[in-house]
């Protein structure tokens, strides 16, 4: 009986280890050492921790900022050559490897102090190894009235996101990255909001984020951006596998010799 007590111990010891050499579900906390090694930025990005009407996004595991660009200090730029851009910024991400079908989830928080006629926008794209546009993911953009996400006279977006539709929290600007104030209506921000979209085919992508000025530069806009995933990792990195641990190998071989030894104790008393 203690035999089989301690047989039924090294079982639940195995059990446990190899549960832990499974691994963890990574933690979406992206942009918590800033902006991630191999990103590249163009114009003005940055990392920030909540800070004044963009607060941390919601459901992001143990993240303590978020990824942003700016239009503040950007250069000059044709953003997705609608008109009348001016300067603006982008950032985008290292190349990643995605599996046909896999799940690209983030969320984003769109802040501008434009207003009235000055159009003001922010994008998402997923871009393939030799930068094609592969989707347009979201817009967002500054409107006097109506919806500001996804953005009016911009393309039709890819990406599925919720809320479907966003009407900006008017006079909402304060923000490091942008400054603060209003001109007209149409400034506030959207706060966050989810996208998803399912990769069609296996391949290697970047994934973009940027915002442009429309027709000036005296007011400026921005987007915030977290919890970035790919089929469930964090943008990025390897999947995670079940592949035990070299302490795990140890407590299988514990586990197989206790069998061992019931079994000819089984034997010898037969």
């Amino acid at each position: 009986m203690l035999i089989v007590k301690k047989y039924s111990a090294g079982l639940s010891a195995l059990g446990a280890a190899l549960a832990l050499g499974a691994g963890t579900p990574a933690s979406a906390a992206l942009f918590d050492a800033g902006i991630p090694a191999g990103w590249n930025c163009t114009g003005t990005c940055g990392a920030l921790g909540a800070d004044g009407v963009v607060p941390l996004a919601p459901g992001v595991d143990s993240g303590s900022q978020y990824g942003y660009v700016s239009t503040a200090n950007g250069v000059s730029m044709a953003g997705l050559g609608l008109g009348a851009e001016t300067t603006g910024s982008v950032l985008r991400s290292s190349l990643f490897s995605a599996a046909a079908g896999d799940a690209l989830k983030f969320q984003f928080d769109f802040v501008t102090t434009d207003g009235a006629g000055y159009a003001d926008y922010a994008w998402s794209r997923l871009l393939d190894a030799s930068f094609n546009q592969v989707a347009l993911l979201f817009t967002a953009r500054t409107t006097p009235s109506g919806n500001s996400v996804p953005g009016f006279g911009m393309p039709a977006i890819a990406a599925t996101i919720s809320p479907s539709t966003v009407t900006i929290a008017p006079n909402a600007t304060t923000w490091t990255p942008i400054g603060s104030g209003c001109w007209s209506t149409g400034c506030g921000n959207s706060g966050w909001v989810e996208s998803f979209y399912n990769i069609a085919s296996a391949g290697s992508y970047y994934l973009e984020f940027g915002t442009v000025n429309w027709s000036d530069q005296a007011y400026q806009t921005g987007l915030a951006f977290d919890g970035i995933t790919v089929g469930g990792q964090v943008i990025g990195t390897p999947p995670v596998t079940a592949v035990p641990e070299p302490g795990t190998f140890a407590m299988l071989g514990l586990g197989l010799a206790g069998l061992g030894y019931l079994r000819r104790r089984k034997v010898a008393v037969a």
